[in-house]
C-alpha cells in the first residue's frame, strides 16, 4: 500500500493546504508546487570486472528564495524522480521552519550500494558528482548525505568537485569527515534535533520524559542515535525494528548493547533477552513515543487507527500519509512532522557550511548548544501556530510557518509582484 503512494503528490497536497490556510495567493502555490530545476544524468561506472554499468542519477532544485539550495544525496535501488522531487520540496520547508537561509534540493542515484565494492562506490560517487557539477557550488547548491551515503562518500564528492574547480571548495558539500572541513556534532545532529523536539512535545502535553516508553522503527544511524539519546534522557526503549526483524522487551533495551549486537550480526533480531517483533506490531504497540526512522509512507490509513503512541517523532522523511495524519489528529496523537523533527541534520549542515566559509571551526558543545536553540525555537513557533488555529495538525502548522517565510522572501524579491499591504501584514503576524 505504502509503495503505491506518490510522495510528490503528497508533498504538493501539503503545500496547497498550508497556502490555503494562510490565505495566500494561488501564485504562491503555483511556484511552490514544483521544482525550479531538474537534472537527470546517465552515470557510467567501470566495475571491478572491467565492464561498464550505467546508473541513472537525479538532482532536483526546488526553491532558492531564502538562499542557496540544500539537500542530501541518496543511493537506493528504489529512487525515482518523483521521490526526489518530493524530498526537494520537503527540504525547502525543513530549512525554512528552523530559520536557516537555504532553499531545498535533493539528489539520488538508482543503485544498490550493498552490491558495490568500495572502489565501485567511489567511482560512482565521483562520476555522479561530475555529471551534476554544473549546477552545484557553495553559493548555489550544497549536497549532503542521505540514505546509504555517508561522510566518506561526501569526501569523495567534495574532492571530485574541487578537482573540477581547480581549488578546494569544502563548502560545496556538508556531512564531510572532520579532517576535510566537517563539523563536530554532525553525525548525531538529525537524531539529536529529533530528541530535542520530542522532549519539547512531551513537556507541552504534560508527559514526563523520564520513564516514557519508546518504540523505534529503523535502527540505522538516525534510529540508533535517537534510542541512545532518549535513553540518556531517562526514556525506556522497549522495541526496535530494522529491515530484517525486531526486538521487544517491556523492561527496556540498552541501546549501546543493541547497537553492538547489530554491528556483530547485521540485525537487531534475536537480541539476547528480547522477543521478536514485526514492523506493523511495533507501529501499533502501546507506547508513549513512536519514532519512525525508516522510509516514506510507513504509517498509512490502515495503520493509523491502531496507533497507540501519544507522540510521534518523524526521524524519517514522509513516514506518515496525509489520510493517516488526519486520523492521528482525530485520535489526539501529537505528530512531530519530518520537516521539523529531523531538521537537526540540515541545521548542523548549515553550521558546517558557515564554518567552511569562515575557515574557523566550533567545539562540539558549541554546535550542540546552537542546535538546541534552533530546534526549541522552531518547535515553539510551530506549536504556537498549531494552538492558534483550529482544525490543523502539527504538520500543517509547520508548513504554515515555513511557507509564510518563503512566501515573504518571494514577495520582497519581486517574484510575485507587489502584495497588498494587508496581505503582507497578515503573513508577518502569522509567522
Amino acid at each position: 500500500m505504502g509503495k503505491q503512494l506518490n510522495s510528490y503528490q503528497i508533498a504538493q497536497q501539503q503545500v496547497e493546504e498550508a497556502v490555503n490556510k494562510l490565505g495566500l495567493s494561488k501564485s504562491v502555490f503555483d511556484i511552490l508546487k514544483q521544482p525550479v530545476r531538474e537534472l537527470t544524468v546517465a552515470v557510467p561506472v567501470e566495475m571491478d570486472d572491467g565492464t561498464v554499468k550505467v546508473f541513472t542519477g537525479h538532482r532536483v532544485q526546488h526553491n532558492y528564495a531564502l538562499g542557496p539550495l540544500k539537500g542530501g544525496i541518496r543511493f537506493h535501488p528504489d529512487v525515482t524522480l518523483d521521490e526526489v522531487r518530493a524530498l526537494s520540496i520537503w527540504m525547502t520547508f525543513k530549512c525554512a521552519v528552523v530559520g536557516i537561509p537555504y532553499g531545498g534540493a535533493k539528489g539520488g542515484v538508482v543503485c544498490n550500494p550493498k552490491e558495490l565494492s568500495r572502489r565501485e562506490l567511489q567511482r560512482l560517487s565521483r562520476e555522479y558528482i561530475r555529471a551534476i557539477s554544473p549546477i552545484l557550488g557553495a553559493e548555489k547548491d550544497v549536497p549532503a548525505p542521505d540514505v546509504y551515503t555517508n561522510a566518506q562518500v561526501m569526501a569523495w564528492m567534495m574532492d571530485e568537485y574541487s578537482r573540477f574547480k581547480g581549488y578546494n571548495e569544502f563548502g560545496v558539500i556538508t556531512g564531510k569527515p572532520i579532517i576535510v572541513g566537517g563539523s563536530l556534532g554532525r553525525n548525531e545532529a538529525t537524531a539529536r534535533g529529533c530528541t530535542f523536539v520530542v522532549r519539547e512535545a512531551a513537556n507541552a502535553i504534560g508527559l514526563d520524559i523520564k520513564g516514557a516508553t519508546v518504540a523505534i522503527q529503523g535502527y540505522g544511524n538516525a534510529g540508533s542515535i535517537v534510542a541512545t539519546l532518549l535513553h540518556r534522557m531517562g526514556c525506556k526503549i522497549v522495541a526496535v525494528v530494522d529491515s530484517t526483524g525486531g526486538a521487544y522487551n517491556p523492561q527496556g533495551l540498552i541501546p549501546e548493547k543493541l547497537e553492538a549486537y547489530k554491528k556483530e550480526t547485521g540485525t537487531v533480531k534475536g537480541y539476547p533477552g528480547s522477543k521478536g517483533i514485526e514492523n506493523e506490531e511495533l507501529l501499533t504497540m502501546t507506547c508513549d513515543i513512536l519514532i519512525p526512522a525508516a522510509l516514506e509512507n510507513q504509517i498509512t490509513e490502515e495503520i493509523a487507527p491502531r496507533v497507540k503512541a501519544k507522540i510521534i517523532g518523524e526521524a524519517a522523511n514522509g513516514p506518515t500519509t496525509p489520510k493517516a495524519d488526519r486520523i492521528l489528529t482525530e485520535k489526539g496523537v501529537l505528530v512531530m512532522p519530518d520537516i521539523l523533527a529531523n531538521a537537526g541534520g540540515v541545521t548542523v549542515s548549515y553550521f558546517e557550511w558557515v564554518q567552511n566559509n569562515m575557515g574557523y571551526y566550533w567545539s562540539e558543545e558549541e554546535v550542540n548548544t546552537k542546535l538546541e536553540i534552533k530546534m526549541v525555537n522552531a518547535f515553539n513557533e510551530v506549536y504556537n501556530m498549531f494552538k492558534r488555529h483550529k482544525n490543523i495538525d502539527m504538520r500543517t502548522a509547520a508548513y504554515m510557518v515555513s511557507i509564510s517565510h518563503v512566501s515573504e522572501a518571494m514577495h520582497v524579491r519581486g517574484w510575485l509582484g507587489d502584495a497588498p499591504l494587508e496581505e503582507k501584514q497578515r503573513r508577518i503576524k502569522m509567522a
